[in-house]
């Protein structure tokens, strides 16, 4: 079944019919697939009061194992799915939310420490349940064998342009 891409190569394929557009067919549906995706997960997200980034924090703790004591803000840092720019605000909200807290390490007072609250692993383990059940709605149409092929697709090229970005989170 034709998707919305296939409609734009067409189109170049009529004005440009020498042009090789296929890297934008990958590109342009894996662009469209990002932001129909990230929006059914928004819904998920909002529906326990958190952004992506919130929950990605929150889903850092808890998956670390962090325990009472937190993480650094370095190591949460380097362990999310989120650029160290954008962390500050994130705790930042998710502190006036009472979900983490944000301590001066005891035993360095130049490190700061996060950790999950009570109200926070309430929230996160909801959360991520409902998260969980709702990617694999999101993958419900494609055979488990699909799955694993475009995982390990998507793998080699994530890995091919963070090695070449210098990124390895």
């Amino acid at each position: 079944m034709p998707d919305s891409v296939d409609r734009i190569l067409a189109q170049w394929a009529t004005v440009r019919p020498n042009l090789d557009v296929s890297a934008m067919g990958i590109l342009g549906r894996l662009s469209r697939l990002t932001r129909l995706l990230e929006r059914a997960q928004s819904d998920v997200f909002d529906a326990h009061g958190l952004h992506a980034g919130e929950f990605d924090i929150l889903a850092t703790l808890l998956r670390t194992d962090a325990g009472p004591r937190g993480l650094t803000a370095g190591a949460l840092s380097d362990s999310a799915m989120v650029t160290s720019g954008a962390i500050t605000n994130r705790l930042d909200r998710l502190v006036a939310k009472g979900l983490i807290s944000r301590e001066i390490d005891p035993e360095n007072r130049r490190t700061v420490r996060v950790a999950l609250t009570a109200a926070g692993a309430e929230v996160i383990e909801g959360a991520l349940v409902a998260h969980v059940e709702n990617e694999e709605r999101l993958l419900s149409s494609m055979a488990p064998s699909d799955r694993k092929q475009l995982a390990n697709l998507l793998s080699g090229l994530l890995s091919a342009h963070e090695s070449s970005d210098g990124q390895t989170n």
